[in-house]
């Protein structure tokens, strides 16, 4: 997050409009899901788009730096508006972030230092995400929707 770093300091924890990129990433009929050491809530894999990044190559950065696994993306399912994006620091965001269906190509999840736990569940177990974007991604994935943008 070195852009956001970068820009941070000038504007303090005013909410600003931030762009990410999340993957439903998939074995069998289970999702893994990661719980954040910054607030120990569960999650999608992903994170904030770095300068000159596209979609696709964030979302592969963050899953690869999150998980040590690397995936192919499958489809786009869909760009999502968190509106209330607020971190325990105070900084506050609009997120707008694509969210993917991938599938593991290589390696085992390991957790970083972002993550406390990473887990796939079942449709039936997910625990509830307190992000409003993931939530509606993970609806329309589970209802077949793609390439829905919002």
């Amino acid at each position: 997050m070195d852009y956001i770093k970068e820009i941070r300091p000038l504007v303090g924890h005013r909410k600003i409009i931030l762009t990410a990129a999340g993957a439903i990433i998939t074995k069998g009929d289970q999702i893994l899901l990661q719980r954040r050491s910054d607030n120990g809530n569960w999650s999608l894999i992903g994170g904030l788009m770095e300068l000159d990044e596209t979609f696709a190559e964030t979302v592969l950065r963050e899953v690869r730096e999150e998980t040590g696994l690397e995936v192919k993306l499958d489809y786009l399912v869909g760009v999502y508006h968190n509106r209330h994006a607020q971190w325990p620091n105070g900084d506050k965001a609009h997120v707008v972030c694509a969210v993917y269906k991938a599938s593991i190509l290589s390696g085992e999840p390991r957790i970083d230092d972002e993550s406390l736990e990473l887990r796939f569940f079942s449709k039936e177990d997910l625990p509830e995400l307190p992000s409003e974007d993931y939530r509606e991604a993970l609806r329309d994935y589970f209802q077949g929707v793609r390439n829905r943008v919002l």
